[in-house]
């Protein structure tokens, strides 16, 4: 699955171009708005947006939202390769998000470099990000192949999930802030549906509807894809405290105060001295690397990683459960089933 998922991001990178290409020039601008009346500054635009856009898109990424949304497709009986022309979608708005909440968190690296942000300066970092909202976008509106009502259930998953995303997002933000510091695990696993599964779920269930899937394995396929995006947020959690080389500030949720589902194991089980001490390191917003340390140790003492590695893995059973019987054997769906045990697994 890892192979096929490195191919599939190599492959991506040419639907990305087609969207957004790294030069902005007189054609593209006219194939996207029309001839304008006044004067186009192409400069400006590649300067401003095109660039810092692709100075993220260039690092990578594991591309994982499109694979999942063709394997929707397939799964259901999607035929040809008329989904390739929308694979884009969900990948350009993930990386839009990833600009916001980089600012939003103040961080300062992404995928092994500077946040861009930090490169281009917060005014062109929100501008870029917020136009990967509306980008791909194109992709619908210039298809002129698309029947109405088609067309209408697009825009209406994709509106859905983003109002969604803004709540995931903001719940998040107002909690490692410190405003609310008793957090429940459901009341955390909502956050992560909303926050990281929402683009999982919107980029299924475009994959199913394109795929002229029924209402009803729509709704299972969406279901599924969340459980995904919320176990791909436990693994982010459990990395960003395990892995000092994947590409993000090791410990960087420490910092932040962020109540993970592995301090909420902790708050639940642990001693009163262990408990104060976490909150205390956890309400310091600190970069100490040996406070850091002693919060790392403290988790690991409850077995609170292995705890968040076995809730992961039976949300996406549960979600599998519920998909199974409405989508038939194949090798697409035996590939579905697959790829959620690499995201539940991984290591980057």
């Amino acid at each position: 699955m890892e192979i096929q998922l490195k191919e599939h991001a190599q492959i991506m990178d040419n639907y990305l171009k087609n969207v957004l290409p790294r030069k902005i020039n007189a054609e593209w601008l006219e194939s996207v708005f029309d001839k304008t009346q006044w004067e186009y500054d192409e400069e400006t635009y590649t300067k401003a947006i095109a660039e810092p856009i692709w100075e993220l898109l260039s690092r990578g990424g594991k591309r994982w939202r499109p694979f999942l949304m063709l394997l929707a497709y397939k799964s259901v009986g999607g035929r040809g390769d008329y989904i390739k022309n929308f694979l884009a979608l969900p990948e350009l708005i993930h990386n839009g998000t990833l600009i916001i909440d980089d600012i939003e968190d103040e961080s300062n690296i992404r995928r092994g470099k500077e946040c861009i942000h930090k490169l281009y300066g917060n005014d062109i970092a929100i501008n870029a990000g917020n136009s990967l909202y509306y980008l791909p976008l194109l992709l619908i509106i210039k298809d002129k192949s698309l029947k109405p009502r088609l067309k209408a259930g697009i825009y209406d998953i994709i509106m859905e999930e983003m109002i969604k995303l803004s709540f995931g997002q903001g719940t998040d933000i107002y909690w490692h802030k410190g405003k609310k510091l008793v957090i429940n695990e459901r009341r955390y696993l909502q956050m992560c549906a909303y926050k990281t599964g929402t683009l999982a779920r919107m980029a299924a269930k475009l994959g199913a509807l394109l795929g002229n899937a029924s209402p009803e394995q729509i709704d299972a396929l969406g279901k599924y894809a969340e459980s995904i995006g919320v176990a791909f947020q436990i693994q982010d959690d459990i990395l960003n405290i395990t892995n000092k080389g994947w590409g993000k500030e090791f410990g960087e949720d420490i910092t932040e105060g962020k109540r993970t589902i592995m301090i909420i194991r902790v708050l639940e089980v642990a001693s009163t001295r262990d408990r104060q001490r976490l909150l205390t390191i956890l309400n310091l917003r600190t970069n100490n690397r040996r406070l850091i340390n002693e919060a790392i140790m403290i988790i690991q003492n409850y077995k609170a990683i292995e705890y968040a590695k076995i809730r992961a893995m039976e949300i996406v059973t549960n979600a599998w459960d519920g998909l199974d019987p409405l989508i038939q054997d194949s090798e697409f769906k035996g590939k579905l089933k697959l790829f959620s045990d690499f995201v539940v697994n991984r290591n980057i």
